[in-house]
């Protein structure tokens, strides 16, 4: 008995030593899963209605995680061509046809992956509803507000040089929208171009008058998806994921527009749910991928841009970046 407990310890220490080593050795012959994980970053603004859905919802987590990824979201209020530029972000927030266009003239390592199709009442050059302003033509000489290098801005190029006009036969403002709104509510300036929500809520809150917007193929309002180049290169699994969730929550957001502004009125800046819906309502939701030889709206925007020498150099829109979804 006592030879028994004299070689016990040895026996727990052998013993110890095969459950340790079993641990490990069935260890090594698990999927390394946990460890091979990779955090997919998403940067997203308020206007990115889609990926603020899918944010709520957490469905891009649940498709994203089967396939071994995790996400990490990143709002961005200001600083947004910045991100972009530095290619910190592995997806990226939807941005207007015309900004996309600034990111391709700073080289940006940006790669195409998905479009929103057309959406040309969803922006408009719009005045107070006593105004005398009636047509474009009407500018003339006139105060107007307008985001530089927006989409706006080249709705009102365009709509000036369907009129007769140029930018020079007006006093142009170029303010942000949360400046531009100040000025346009104190009378500071006597027209604004501006896109929804801000037009849905001054429709409904103001009254006011739309002026022109982009129907009539004077400015069809697109937006893109972008990954890092990088990033799509490595991760088509992630694009095709990300791509159906957009698309598919692209048909919910039509299929239930009231359910969808309840939902977005809060995360809009507590609008109301019928701005929402209006804004809504004129926003196509259609995702789409992109096709090389469908960039002649982004080739006349860029070539109005130059003109207006809003971007430095000339710029080919198909000389782009374009991720498509097999079988497409």
């Amino acid at each position: 008995m006592h030879a028994f407990f004299t070689r016990l310890p040895r026996l727990r220490t052998a013993t110890a030593t095969l459950f340790v080593t079993g641990v490990l050795a069935s260890a090594l012959c698990l999927p390394s899963a946990a460890s091979a994980r990779e955090t997919v970053s998403i940067s997203y603004q308020r206007s990115s209605t889609l990926f603020i859905l899918l944010k709520r919802t957490g469905e891009l987590e649940k498709k994203l995680g089967a396939l071994g990824y995790d996400v990490s979201w990143h709002e961005f209020s200001t600083g947004l061509l910045q991100s972009l530029n530095a290619g910190s972000v592995d997806l990226h927030a939807d941005v207007a046809d015309a900004f996309a266009l600034f990111t391709q003239a700073a080289n940006a390592p940006l790669t195409y992956y998905a479009e929103e199709t057309s959406a040309p009442s969803a922006q408009a050059i719009i005045v107070p509803p006593d105004s005398a302003i009636r047509t474009v033509s009407d500018l003339k000489g006139k105060r107007v507000a307008v985001s530089k290098g927006s989409g706006c801005n080249f709705l009102l190029l365009v709509a000036l040089a369907k009129a007769g006009l140029t930018i020079n036969d007006i006093q142009v403002r170029y303010l942000e929208a949360p400046d531009a709104l100040a000025a346009f509510r104190g009378g500071n300036v006597d027209a604004w171009v501006i896109w929804d929500p801000f037009l849905a809520a001054q429709q409904r809150e103001a009254h006011v008058r739309v002026v022109a917007d982009g129907s009539d193929g004077l400015a069809q309002y697109n937006r893109f998806y972008t990954a890092t180049t990088s990033f799509a290169e490595r991760h088509p699994d992630v694009l095709r994921a990300v791509f159906d969730e957009l698309k598919e929550k692209g048909q919910w957001v039509k299929a239930h527009p009231q359910e969808a502004a309840q939902i977005l009125a809060p995360l809009w800046g507590n609008l109301p749910a019928p701005t929402v819906e209006l804004a809504n309502s004129r926003r196509s939701y259609a995702i789409v991928p992109v096709q090389r030889d469908q960039l002649g709206e982004q080739q006349r925007i860029a070539d109005t841009y130059r003109a207006a020498g809003l971007i430095p150099a000339t710029l080919k829109a198909t000389d782009i970046r374009i991720w498509t979804p097999p079988g497409r």
